[in-house]
């Protein structure tokens, strides 16, 4: 038996600082656990769930994250682009990413629900068709991004230069207009 693959397994509230992480999980669902601080670099996650988990400061060089899915998990700080991005996929829902990056990162139809954003690299990021539902993006940086066919509709305190994107087909509520158009220092009332 490898004792670095773990597969269908179910941690709740272990603190991963002190275990020795594998180097394999697929199809586990993670409860409350700690893997803040930590070095995760080469570990591959496949089919993962994390609920209210704490991934907080860890080093993501060349960590797999294929078709996760996180839910109410604190992700402050991480650099996402430092991820493997073979078969890069994940789902963020009521999760806090504020201070991470997604710089220059593939992410087409990525789903960030009632997330907060506040202050999230997406510069360069490819985030064709993704959604931003209830998302907080506020000081959120998108420079040189492909938002097409994206929606933020329902997203607040966003803040987008259309000159220095690609937005063709995304899509906007009334209410982010004055996000939209802040580079020309209008007052829309």
């Amino acid at each position: 038996m490898d004792e670095s693959y773990a597969a269908d397994q179910e941690y709740e509230r272990l603190d991963f600082r002190n275990e020795k992480p594998f180097t394999e999980y697929e199809n586990c669902h993670f409860r409350g656990c700690v893997l803040s601080n930590l070095n995760l670099g080469e570990v591959i996650f496949s089919e993962c769930e994390f609920e209210d988990c704490d991934f907080s400061s860890s080093a993501l060089n060349g960590t797999s994250f294929r078709d996760c899915n996180f839910k109410n998990c604190k992700l402050l700080g991480l650099r996402f682009e430092e991820c493997s991005d073979f078969l890069l996929s994940f789902r963020f829902e009521a999760c806090d990413l504020s201070f991470s990056s997604f710089f220059q990162l593939k992410m087409k139809k990525t789903r960030f629900d009632n997330c907060k954003l506040e202050q999230v690299e997406f510069s360069g990021a490819d985030l064709t068709g993704a959604i931003f539902t209830n998302a907080d993006l506020n000081n959120a940086t998108f420079r040189n991004s492909i938002l097409e066919g994206a929606d933020f509709r329902k997203c607040e305190n966003i803040t987008i230069n259309p000159e220095e994107n690609r937005l063709k087909n995304a899509k906007f509520s009334l209410e982010s207009l004055p996000g939209l158009l802040t580079r020309y220092n209008l007052k829309i009332s």
